[in-house]
């Protein structure tokens, strides 16, 4: 697998990960739920996918080659990034569906 392809990967699973708590109410999109979760619950399963993401891309990087070292910033930047990301489901589930 070429470099920007894994990029892309990446890109597109965190594309998916980072809206997938709001536009379900199943705990990872799998686990059915009862109740409805609320909004401490969703961002809980957001850092879960965020971890999950970030392991896909270290796996992809290990099996690139040798990991570079990473520093509070990379994380600090790849945290900004996942919630933009995850703003489209955000503004769905709470700003959309709340109008009608």
């Amino acid at each position: 697998m070429t470099h920007s392809v894994s990029v892309w990967l990446v890109l597109v699973a965190a594309l998916i990960a980072a809206n997938l708590p709001f536009v379900n109410d199943r705990w990872l999109g799998v686990i059915p739920r009862k109740a409805p979760k609320t909004l401490w619950m969703r961002v809980g399963e957001l850092v879960v996918c965020y971890l999950l993401v970030g392991a896909l891309g270290l796996g992809l990087e290990q099996a690139a080659g040798q990991i570079a070292p990473q520093g509070w910033e990379f994380y600090a930047a790849t945290g900004a990034l996942f919630l933009t990301l995850a703003f489209p489901g955000f503004v769905y589930r709470y700003l959309f569906l709340r109008r009608r």
